[in-house]
């Protein structure tokens, strides 16, 4: 059986899908959300981005929605893109994953209590 492409889920595909979980986005907003979310530790670059956007699509994880005027760009149309079901359900799975991971370092005195 071939390796899938997403398997493991690559850090840039799930901040992705983290940054669609509440509402749809455009590229650009998607980027801007992800850096927002991780506090500017992850800035994914053009390349990244529309290449995780293009294998996420092709995985059915998201989904391209149409096209909307985004108001604070004027008339400027934009892709907007839409977490799936079975997206979500990958991004639930991955975070329990890596909270387990969290829970091992604890455990382990990798990690102290102060960082989730």
């Amino acid at each position: 059986m071939p390796k899938r492409k997403l398997d493991p889920l690559p850090s840039a595909a799930f901040q992705i899908l983290l940054s669609l979980a509440d509402e749809d986005r455009h590229g650009y907003g998607i980027m801007r959300q992800v850096e927002e979310q991780t506090s500017g530790r992850v800035r994914l670059g053009p390349g990244t981005l529309y290449g995780s956007i293009q294998s996420l699509v092709e995985a059915q994880l998201i989904e391209e929605v149409g096209e909307g005027v985004d108001a604070k760009l004027g008339q400027e149309r934009r892709r907007y893109y839409r977490l799936t079901t079975t997206g979500r359900k990958l991004a639930r799975t991955e975070a329990e994953r890596l909270a387990d991971m969290v829970r091992i370092a604890r455990e382990r005195k990798i990690l102290g209590g102060e960082h989730a």
